[in-house]
């Protein structure tokens, strides 16, 4: 049996914001590789999240991912193909 996987890098500039799709994030396991992000949810909260957090996003009510460190933000994010 074959089990095969995409793999996919994000990288947000420090200050950087990306609009959050669900579709993006559905069937992925993303892992902080570097830096740190900050998931800005449709509600008003935010969850900060450093590097080796594992995060499961799909299905989650986000507006948008954050980078509030100095650094560049690393996400990679593992899913089937």
């Amino acid at each position: 049996m074959t089990v095969a996987f995409d793999v996919r890098v994000v990288e947000l500039p420090p200050g950087g914001v990306r609009a959050s799709h669900e579709a993006e994030w559905s069937d992925a396991l993303v892992v902080v590789d570097r830096g740190e992000i900050e998931l800005d949810c449709v509600g008003g909260s935010r969850r900060r999240f450093g590097r080796g957090a594992v995060l499961w996003l799909g299905g989650l009510p986000l507006r948008a991912l954050r980078n509030p460190g100095a650094e560049p933000t690393v996400l990679v994010a593992v899913s089937r193909r």
